[in-house]
């Protein structure tokens, strides 16, 4: 079924990953060359974030409809769950080791989407919680024939 809870949270999950194309990870003050060549680091700056995002946003979304094979709808969220962690930590990674960009004192500020993989780790953590209790139930129905 599609309306169960779990496709919810994986669509917030799905929805926080493609809100990554609006939002910026960061901006700066001043231009320096590398990301910050136009004083906004967003995911289209790089071809790893670029790819982790569309995938995260992709597996969420068809993880939904896979409703009927709750074992691998649960490996897909704990795939999420793992984009959902490499996400942020590849965008802070490729900022913090940009030589030229720190090194001229350019003031960097944070934007809203460093953060939206929080709320999708946690949409997911919640998804694949409300699966394993899905899957327990039809367990204990089939015990019942």
């Amino acid at each position: 079924m599609i309306q169960r809870i779990q496709s919810i949270f994986l669509l917030l999950a799905s929805i926080t990953f493609f809100l990554q194309f609006i939002f910026n990870f960061a901006t700066s003050d001043k231009t320096s060359p590398g990301f910050l060549s136009d004083k906004i680091y967003n995911v289209l700056d790089n071809p790893v974030l670029l790819g982790l995002t569309i995938l995260g946003g992709a597996v969420a979304l068809v993880s939904i409809f896979l409703f009927r094979n709750r074992s691998l709808q649960m490996r897909l969220g704990y795939l999420v769950i793992v984009l959902c962690i490499l996400l942020p930590l590849v965008a802070f990674l490729l900022i913090l080791n940009e030589p030229t960009g720190l090194s001229k004192g350019v003031e960097i500020n944070d934007g809203l989407a460093i953060y939206l993989p929080i709320i999708g780790l946690i949409t997911t953590i919640l998804a694949t919680r409300y699966i394993k209790k899905d899957n327990k139930l039809v367990k204990s129905m089939d015990r019942l024939r």
